[in-house]
């Protein structure tokens, strides 16, 4: 098992606030969110595009070991994901992922190309995350 962290710090309220997250690695580290960030394209980053880049990431990686079982090698696999965040009651909800694949594959058939992209699909732990139960522990200072 293999656990990784990151962590989010918030100050003030939901427009006005600012935020900043940190991951384990140091690849993020303090960098700024806020309601600018998520809704109004200003410098910083935003929940939706930290799934997205973790979803296109994880896919792209899961066909990679996908066409490694099949004796295949990709030359280039980009993968671009797309997701949705839409208004909900009072709040939001993301309602969708959607990858965008364009993949150079010397000696592969369109049924296998198929089979093994909807395996990376299905299987990537993140696709699986998408749908998995959320815990929470809360602890108030």
């Amino acid at each position: 098992m293999t656990d990784r962290h990151a962590s989010a710090h918030w100050e003030g309220d939901g427009k006005s606030g600012k935020g900043t997250i940190t991951t384990q690695s140091g690849v993020l580290d303090n960098n700024p969110y806020g309601f600018n960030t998520r809704f109004e394209n200003e410098p910083g980053t935003n929940p939706e595009e930290l799934i997205a880049a973790a979803h296109a990431s994880c896919f792209t990686m899961a066909l990679a070991f996908q066409l490694q079982a099949a004796g295949l090698k990709a030359e280039s696999l980009d993968t671009k994901s797309v997701v949705t965040l839409v208004k909900d009651g009072d709040g939001f909800k993301v309602t969708k992922s959607a990858l965008t694949l364009n993949a150079r594959i010397p000696g592969i058939d369109k049924a296998k190309f198929d089979e093994l992209t909807y395996n990376a699909k299905t299987g990537c732990p993140i696709s699986k995350l998408l749908t998995a139960e959320i815990t929470l522990q809360a602890t108030l200072a």
